[in-house]
């Protein structure tokens, strides 16, 4: 059975090599813009190239506003802060995640409270969202607190998992309901839909990532995405020191973060940008293709994007029969030159995490022990 999927995976990508989990595409056009950036000497924070992305980026995502930013990490923490996140607040998130988005909210010295995903979508579920909040929650003049711990829920934190859009719109209806600002985990999700609009695109403010592992990379790489010109400027002062505009004078209003993006990188992310779409194509190819080989074995369910969303198959992702079925993939898999890997360990059970309110993460625990992320790289000639 296993030697049947290292075939195909190895056909599509025409290789014997061994074959990684998801690794960058590079063509020409990158490195004619590294190296004009290098010509320049703007390699730093300042130069044509930051400008050139971040336009362009708010232009694909039928966006206003898109702050380029040094990572994914550093993207969330702005954001969450200019969400209103303070000391001693709590953000509701997923226990099914990466570690950088219960990290950032701890960034503003505040706390993660865990929330469990859907099966279907792998996001933040709205149901237990819904139920968690009505057992948990009361609104109070100065907002919205939590009965448990008495401190005030500041913002929701869903994040598009493996870039399979969450249920955003009901999400967004309960935030409503509840006055609670919403941030967008789209890192993973760059080129994923909803009704034909953009993840990242749905709450006050959304967060990408440009990592090496990413859609499309620039090395490392994040962005701030908002609507609201305010807290744009605001992202774009914060992120630049909070320093003032002056020909000369170095002054600064508050404490800022050292987190724009560099012109080089933001060089090879305008090439990246500009090859995005085939990327995409050839990544949507590849999904339809592990979906069908998936129909016909019994190794796993492949996981497809859900109804009415267009997902990017950031990470194609089968669900095993149980976790004995998971570890035999993994192992079998690896052994034979295919690098797959599971989910993360729940945020939740990691032990800096451990003290944190969570709800029962039965759906998250069930996924954990069961999910594998396949090849999903682009190809060269994609």
């Amino acid at each position: 059975m296993y030697s049947k999927l290292v075939r195909f995976i190895r056909d599509w990508y025409q290789t014997q090599a061994f074959i990684p989990l998801h690794e960058p595409h590079f063509k020409e056009l990158d490195r004619k813009y590294v190296l004009d950036a290098i010509d320049s000497t703007f390699v730093s924070s300042v130069g044509e190239y930051v400008d050139r992305f971040e336009q362009g980026l708010a232009q694909y995502l039928g966006a206003k506003y898109a702050v380029a930013v040094v990572n994914g990490t550093a993207a969330l923490q702005v954001a969450l802060k200019l969400a209103g996140v303070g000391q001693n607040d709590e953000v509701i998130t997923q226990g099914l995640t990466f570690v950088a988005t219960a990290n950032a909210i701890v960034h503003n010295n505040a706390l993660p409270v865990f929330v469990d995903v859907n099966r279907d979508t792998l996001g933040l579920c709205p149901h237990a969202l819904e139920k968690f909040l009505d057992q948990h929650a009361e609104k109070k003049e100065s907002g919205t607190f939590n009965k448990h711990t008495g401190r005030r829920i500041a913002a929701l934190l869903p994040m598009h998992t493996f870039g399979h859009p969450c249920e955003m719109k009901l999400i967004m209806e309960i935030a409503d309901h509840w006055n609670l600002s919403v941030v967008e985990d789209s890192a993973e999700a760059l080129g994923s839909k909803i009704s034909g609009a953009h993840c990242a695109t749905f709450g006050a403010l959304g967060v990408l990532s440009f990592n090496g592992n990413k859609t499309i990379t620039c090395g490392g790489g994040g962005a701030i995405i908002t609507n609201n010109k305010k807290l744009a400027e605001k992202a774009k002062h914060l992120t630049t020191t909070a320093k003032l505009a002056h020909k000369w004078a170095f002054v600064h209003d508050e404490i800022g973060y050292n987190y724009r993006l560099p012109n080089l990188n933001a060089a090879l992310a305008c090439a990246q940008l500009a090859q995005l779409e085939g990327i995409l194509d050839d990544k949507r190819h590849l999904a339809h293709a592990y979906e069908a080989f998936f129909k016909e074995s019994k190794l796993g369910h492949f996981v497809t994007e859900p109804a009415g969303c267009t997902s990017n198959y950031w990470l194609n992702t089968i669900i095993t029969l149980d976790q004995s079925h998971r570890d035999d993939f993994l192992e079998k898999t690896n052994e034979l030159g295919i690098m797959t890997r599971p989910a993360w360990e729940l945020i939740p059970d990691l032990h800096i995490y451990k003290g944190c309110q969570k709800d029962s993460q039965e759906n998250a625990r069930w996924l954990a022990q069961r999910i594998v992320n396949l090849p999903s790289s682009a190809r060269a000639n994609g």
